[in-house]
């Protein structure tokens, strides 16, 4: 990502899983005040996919940006999942969205599939343009999928019709390659670096600080746990109930949390940040309360001192917390 690209979009995005009715609904209108109400409160980076609610996310972001100067938001969106007609067509998805399943997701990562995505993102988006093209999961597809998506990409981007080209993912294998080739200028990695979750740090976040990849954290809040002050009964950790052992560990941290004043999720947004090689994390926001709430958090300063005493509790590794770094928010 470009650091003109980067100082655009800001260290807060806005993740577009909810827009498309991720495990809750939302009505069109509910969508459009949460995404204007994140403009309002200066949130200029926002990221969909066509996967997100079979193209109703993209669809409800683009209505509400469309009309805004394009030059003031940034916009990512994904390929590799392709919308078919379903036949016969299924009642519901069946992939965590709550959207009739008159379409399903059809894995293409080849030239044609891509630049078809592309098109029609677009279409739904209305928009001339995105920022930032990723390979949305190309673990989950075939072995050799990522390369062949980002071949694809490459050429977007060589046309000029794209600004940045990356992966989207869960998973950390493959990574440093594509790294070290300088195949990738940005890397949206969900779930790996968090509070809970720190198998990323020398993986991924080394080699991207060296080579100049940017990340965007996602799933900071490690899908539920870390959203709320104290942990919540029936909380969710990586898309599954939190286990007795993780329960007790988010505990601890949220402990240390308190002793410094600090709430648990205000600590989770600012984790990722204190790499230099995470340039912005990107949140899922439902409600304009959702968004008042992360930026708020967002804007609170964290004490060196909170960092330091995870570190101590053995809660955080050495390697994640730079010496005396204090983490402030615009």
């Amino acid at each position: 990502m470009t650091p003109e690209l980067s100082g655009r979009a800001g260290a807060l995005g806005l993740g577009g899983a909810p827009l498309g009715n991720f495990v809750t609904a939302m009505d069109d209108e509910q969508a459009a005040r949460t995404v204007n109400r994140a403009v309002d409160r200066g949130v200029r980076y926002f990221d969909t996919a066509p996967h997100y609610g079979l193209g109703l996310s993209e669809r409800r972001l683009g209505a509400a940006l469309r009309r805004r100067p394009r030059e003031e938001f940034v916009v990512s969106t994904k390929v590799g999942r392709l919308l078919v007609p379903q036949v016969p067509p299924r009642e519901w998805d069946d992939d965590g969205f709550l959207v009739p399943g008159d379409v399903r997701r059809q894995w293409d990562f080849s030239a044609a599939g891509v630049e078809r995505s592309l098109t029609e993102s677009l279409g739904r988006l209305g928009l001339d343009r995105v920022d930032i093209l990723y390979a949305h999961d190309p673990d989950q597809a075939w072995d050799s999928a990522a390369r062949e998506a980002l071949a694809s990409l490459a050429e977007l981007k060589k046309a000029g019709l794209v600004s940045a080209i990356g992966i989207g993912t869960n998973s950390t294998a493959g990574l440093p390659a594509l790294i070290s080739e300088g195949l990738i200028d940005v890397i949206m990695l969900a779930n790996r670096y968090s509070l809970l979750d720190h198998s990323a740090l020398e993986t991924v976040l080394g080699p991207a600080r060296d080579a100049g990849v940017a990340v965007v954290a996602v799933g900071v809040f490690a899908t539920g746990l870390l959203s709320t002050v104290r942990p919540a009964a029936g909380a969710t950790f990586d898309y599954r109930p939190a286990d007795a052992a993780v329960l007790e560990r988010t505990r601890r941290i949220a402990s240390i949390c308190e002793d410094h004043g600090v709430e648990l999720p205000t600590a989770a947004l600012a984790f990722p940040l204190l790499h230099p090689a995470v340039t912005a994390v990107a949140v899922g926001m439902r409600s304009p309360e959702e968004v008042d709430e992360d930026v708020r958090r967002f804007a609170t300063d964290v004490p060196a001192g909170l960092w330091r005493d995870l570190v101590s509790a053995g809660l955080l590794p050495a390697g994640a917390v730079p010496p005396e770094r204090e983490v402030s928010r615009p």
